[in-house]
């Protein structure tokens, strides 16, 4: 991947969700406040990212565990599956949380090494940012339902997130193409 596709990614993602947030529109509120428990979210987000996952851990080589990836395939595809009937709450929350943990390695990767171009670190510190909020909302995945409710009690703080979100993401748009 290229480093302008990798600034472009997180940059346009912010744009969309800052300007749905600043659009103040009741569908995005009522949207987001139940994405947490959401079972069609879940399906998406969390059986996307068990893919994904499977699909690495497939592709690992004879020193990962390679020689066991059949077994592994088989016990992290059980339990992804074991997933939805035994612990369904927030299985949406997790899955976001899995593919942006998955989704970092290549967006970093494509940084890595490109020390003549300082503005990389835009995208990077988001991409750092977002790898701590994913493992924290992988363990307490309640939390983002307390963010929404908190977030949404005041009608201006959505749009200030949004405002923010949507100017970081267009900052990132910008950059992408400056390399």
């Amino acid at each position: 991947m290229s480093l302008t596709v990798a600034t472009l990614i997180p940059g346009l993602l912010l744009l969309v969700l800052g300007a749905g947030l600043v659009s103040g529109r009741k569908t995005v509120a009522a949207s987001l406040k139940a994405f947490p428990r959401s079972s069609t979210a879940a399906m998406v987000f969390f059986g996307a990212g068990a893919i994904w996952f499977l699909y690495r851990v497939w592709h690992l080589s004879a020193a990962d565990f390679g020689d066991y990836r059949a077994i592994l395939c088989i016990a992290f595809g059980a339990i992804a599956l074991l997933s939805f009937k035994y612990v369904p709450d927030f299985l949406a929350v997790r899955g976001v949380a899995v593919l942006v943990l998955l989704g970092a390695g290549p967006l970093l990767d494509a940084a890595f090494m490109h020390y003549d171009q300082p503005q990389r670190l835009l995208m990077v510190s988001v991409v750092y940012l977002l790898i701590a909020l994913a493992i924290y909302l992988g363990a307490v995945p309640y939390r983002l339902r307390d963010f929404f409710e908190w977030l949404f009690r005041a009608p201006g703080r959505s749009r200030v997130l949004g405002a923010c979100l949507a100017g970081y993401g267009l900052l990132l748009t910008i950059t992408a193409f400056t390399y």
